[in-house]
């Protein structure tokens, strides 16, 4: 006797973890061996985006005859690839679009309140990294785990709100509040970003099912984040004439990514491709249950880390890793932004744009992209590559840095536009790769079973970098102003 579905559509199991050859369909039963084949279960399909639950059968969707153990499917069209991409660019976007906003904020919101439009780029920054800091060491010694589903639609929801009160907030005539509308702002950038660090941890958890490149896809889609905020930015610009109005369209279209990320999040279990890794790895997770501690929905095993010596022994590339970070966010983007051209007229009302933001992400990106080609400097020589970036800070302190709200009394040393723009392109490129390289190189400075703990260390010295960058721009402004240069 022939089993069939009723709709007559008939698929093979996925994987079998008792099984590794390929089942023919429509097998018969055999008395002799006394085993029946494994036929897909006649029950319905249901679209769900909690796929890591067990509300949908194995034997998944479209899976018709591909025999998964011998012949994977493959990322037809690069489907998962872009969409992990695009959720590499959502990751970013909330930052991103603050500070390369600044002008809106400080020229427009903040016009009647210069002491709050002095400092806005800081406290932006602490605003937006603290909740970031302060995740990043709380997962390396609480594991979080969770759905991930959960975590991803909850972060997003959140995050979308928050881009509607910011809308709301540029719609509204705030003149006359500047100190409502500032600490509005700060509280609405610390939630949104505490929420993206989890969507961003999840993000990871998620493309590390699939190949390593798609964790690649993820990193390529931040770094490219940058790039694509500056030019929504000078688009909005471009074809509005009030800020008002540009403002609105520009968080508006950040809001439609976020939108874009939760949709696209939906579709993957409906791809054959991560249906096949997902499947794949609960196969191993049951096969090796000492691997469970590695996946978000499984209770970490009970080992003690050693915190101590992995600290010691990945501490070189956490410092490469440390300074990288703080030497670029001592610069950009508070004083980067700041600095004025020295030739009048020099690339028009877009100086800031092209120079700062434009070049620093495009560069930075161009750094991640060497360093995946190129791993040099090697891990030994890193650190002395990294080091001298530290001389980046007194160099753009050199440059034509006017901080608003002061004097300036310190010479202006680099005073060539096209002699600051290269430097631009040099702390750009440096920074993708000197953190690329840091971060490719901490997790082999371990033992293997202890290189998921050193990557969590890189993350979260990588943001502790970022926080203490931030807190030294802020003494910048009081550098170049202070009194007894004009004695020299």
């Amino acid at each position: 006797m022939e089993m069939s579905h009723h709709g007559g559509a008939e698929a093979e199991s996925l994987l079998r973890a008792d099984r590794s050859t390929i089942m023919p369909q429509n097998k018969r039963w055999d008395a002799n061996e006394g085993e029946k084949a494994p036929f897909l279960r006649n029950e319905p399909v249901k679209l769900t985006p909690a796929w890591e639950g067990s509300n949908l059968p194995n034997d998944t969707l479209n899976l018709k005859g591909i025999a998964m153990d011998l012949v994977p499917p493959k990322d037809k069209w690069n489907l998962i690839y872009f969409t992990l991409m695009l959720h590499g660019l959502g990751t970013l976007t909330a930052w991103n679009m603050f500070i390369t906003a600044k002008d809106y904020f400080v020229e427009y919101k903040l016009a009647n309140a210069p002491g709050y439009a002095t400092d806005f780029m800081t406290y932006v920054g602490w605003a937006a990294q603290v909740p970031n800091l302060l995740f990043s060491w709380f997962n390396i010694f609480v594991q979080t785990g969770g759905n991930l589903t959960t975590r991803i639609v909850w972060s997003l929801c959140i995050e979308v709100l928050i881009f509607v009160v910011t809308v709301i907030l540029a719609m509204l005539d705030s003149s006359e509040w500047p100190d409502v509308f500032f600490w509005l702002t700060m509280v609405s950038v610390f939630f949104l970003n505490g929420f993206n660090a989890v969507f961003q941890n999840s993000v990871f958890g998620v493309a590390a099912r699939l190949p390593p490149q798609y964790t690649g896809a993820v990193v390529l889609g931040s770094n490219i984040c940058g790039t694509l905020i500056v030019f929504l930015n000078w688009g909005s610009d471009a074809f509005t004439k009030s800020a008002r109005t540009s403002a609105i369209y520009y968080f508006i279209c950040g809001m439609f990514v976020l939108l874009i990320c939760f949709d696209t999040y939906f579709a993957l279990p409906l791809n054959r491709f991560y249906r096949y890794h997902e499947t794949l790895q609960e196969r191993t997770l049951r096969v090796n249950p000492t691997l469970a501690s590695t996946n978000q929905n499984a209770s970490p095993v009970k080992n003690k880390i050693p915190y101590g010596i992995i600290f010691r022994q990945a501490f070189i590339q956490l410092y490469n890793i440390f300074i990288v970070f703080f030497v670029t966010l001592a610069i950009f983007p508070a004083v980067h932004s700041d600095i004025k051209p020295i030739t009048a007229g020099f690339l028009g009302n877009n100086f800031v744009r092209l120079t700062c933001f434009l070049t620093f992400n495009f560069m930075a990106m161009i750094g991640n992209i060497t360093a995946s080609l190129y791993q040099f400097p090697g891990p030994r020589w890193l650190s002395l590559f990294t080091t001298l970036r530290i001389l980046f800070i007194p160099l753009f302190l050199l440059c034509n840095y006017h901080p608003m709200g002061r004097t300036r009394t310190l010479p202006v040393v680099v005073n060539n536009d096209w002699v600051y723009w290269l430097m631009a392109v040099l702390l750009g490129w440096s920074s993708g790769h000197g953190s690329s390289l840091g971060m490719m190189y901490v997790s082999g400075t371990v033992a293997p079973e202890h290189a998921p703990t050193a990557g969590m260390l890189g993350g979260a010295v990588l943001v502790t970098g970022i926080v203490a960058g931030i807190t030294f721009s802020r003494f910048c402004p009081a550098i170049v102003s202070l009194a007894t240069w004009t004695n020299m």
